[in-house]
């Protein structure tokens, strides 16, 4: 019998070997087991006399039954409404209740406890924090959801009631994310990813932590084609960004050491001469240093990728943490991103293009891994688009009517993807696969028209990665057209409805 994740002789759902269970064998015995006999007690066991249980001693512990979301009816966490009510109150009391507190004096304002002043407080803040609490209670009422067949059903409003059923076919990713305060609590937001853009994303704050990941496995499972019971699936480990090395990659850059070498001359003149005026420049580079160092050292470390049948699994974040899952055949296309500095050190960072991500949700999950080896980022490609291998596909430079900077740049195909490889310093190896292009498109600009050459680009979702071969010559052009598209068809029909793709 073969497991939906595994080849034949297979038994598990998984594609474990042992006898039926999520990961394999399960029931060994304790001791030497007679023919038919019950399992015998070891030999380190209790003393002769104590009642025996094949799986232990003492009484059974008591578990809770696992969450089933497709029965019945299900609301997010209690602990919700409290947590909507603080942060209400938190920003009330900065923007008018600190501001309360305060009376105007001759050099300018001063905290005063009077009674007046606390009268004042207490009248205004306790309405606020009687609409606090019911904000938070209407918030936590206000939303169910279920799993009904191959839909999620998501419930909101009260008065007013939207219902919204979103096929889990058209899931795109699965995040589970934990910001600082919720993490105390062990709560996590569930955000399902849908191809359709802006608004097409579902998020439910907050779940249990335990809930959040045990909805996140039925969705997947659901999303593949199995049942809503089946276990999740087990992952293998490929890689984890030390912080070192994140550090690093973030520090050697170019547009980074350019800022830090603006920073000491600046921090230099300031010291020396005394001038005021240097402020105006000092501060504006340390910000962009945050942006540029700080930012993403904070968002991307403890990063981790694994891979696992129901998808490839990201988790990451030091004071947000969440994990990323995207299902079989959902990346629709990736760059390898090598800056100068980098190359020196075999360095590469790898960015994809997902469907369902759309604007400042696109620009926080569009990393696929940071930075890692070379030979590492080439393996994760590999396996994100099985069957190829990228630095093995021959391209053909750009024609020598066009000016090149670099000579590594090129284009070239197999059977299952096509390679473009452009840019200096910063060069990029942009790869889609033939069954992910949406179209194959020539242009060409006024410039290129002048010595008949034009640019063909297949075309992917909106996203971070564009492939395009530019200047070609017009008849190599429009061969690569023909030829990509016949690829693109080929591989639509052969791979099949990348939908319930455990089937």
């Amino acid at each position: 019998m073969s497991g939906p994740y595994g080849p034949p002789g297979h038994t598990g759902p998984y594609g474990l070997p042992g006898r039926p269970g999520p990961y394999g064998p399960y029931n060994r015995p304790n001791g030497p087991r007679g023919p038919q006999g019950p399992p015998q007690p070891p030999p380190y066991g209790p003393p002769p006399g104590t009642p025996h249980r094949p799986y232990g001693y003492g009484p059974p512990p008591l578990q809770r039954p696992p969450v089933r979301f497709s029965e019945g009816t299900h609301r997010l966490h209690w602990a919700t409404a409290p947590l909507r009510a603080f942060v209400f109150l938190i920003i009330y009391f900065v923007l008018l209740g600190f501001p309360l507190l305060l009376t105007k004096t001759d050099d300018g304002f001063a905290l005063a406890l009077t009674p007046e002043v606390l009268a004042r407080f207490l009248v205004v803040t306790v309405p606020m924090g009687l609409i606090a609490v019911g904000t938070g209670l209407w918030a936590w009422l206000a939303v169910r959801f279920r799993v009904d067949g191959d839909d999620l059903v998501v419930e909101t409003g009260l008065l007013r009631k939207n219902k919204r059923r979103i096929p889990l076919s058209r899931v795109q990713a699965i995040d589970l994310v934990r910001p600082l305060v919720t993490r105390v609590f062990a709560l996590a937001e569930v955000r399902v990813e849908l191809a359709g853009g802006e608004r097409s994303e579902i998020a439910l704050r907050y779940l249990g932590r335990r809930s959040a990941l045990r909805l996140r496995a039925e969705l997947l499972a659901r999303a593949a084609g199995l049942p809503g019971h089946t276990p999740e699936a087990p992952e293998r480990h490929v890689w984890r960004v030390p912080f070192g090395a994140l550090l690093g990659s973030l520090l050697v850059r170019l547009p980074v050491l350019g800022t830090v070498l603006l920073l000491f001359a600046a921090l230099l003149f300031l010291v020396v001469y005394a001038e005021g005026g240097m402020l105006a420049v000092i501060v504006p580079v340390v910000l962009g240093l945050i942006r540029a160092v700080v930012a993403p050292l904070v968002m991307y470390a403890n990063f981790t990728v694994a891979m696992s049948p129901d998808g490839i699994r990201l988790r990451y974040g030091l004071l947000e943490t969440r994990m990323q899952t995207l299902p079989p055949g959902r990346v629709q296309a990736l760059s390898i991103v090598e800056p100068t500095l980098w190359r020196s050190l075999g360095w590469a960072r790898v960015e994809v293009t997902v469907a369902g991500y759309a604007g400042e949700r696109q620009a926080l999950s569009s990393t696929l891994l940071p930075v890692a080896p070379r030979h590492v980022a080439m393996h994760l490609v590999s396996q994100v688009f099985p069957g190829t291998h990228v630095d093995a596909v021959p391209l053909v430079p750009a024609s020598s009517k066009a000016v090149a900077i670099d000579r590594a740049d090129g284009a070239g195909t197999d059977d299952v993807v096509f390679v473009t490889r452009h840019g200096w310093p910063c060069r990029r190896t942009d790869v889609i696969a033939h069954a992910r292009a949406q179209s194959v498109r020539l242009t060409v600009n006024p410039f290129q028209r002048l010595f008949g050459l034009a640019t063909v680009h297949v075309d992917a979702p909106p996203g971070p990665v564009r492939v395009a071969a530019t200047d070609r010559e017009l008849g190599e052009a429009r061969a690569i057209v023909e030829s990509t598209a016949r690829r693109a068809l080929a591989a639509r029909r052969a791979g099949g409805d990348p939908a319930r793709w455990a089937r």
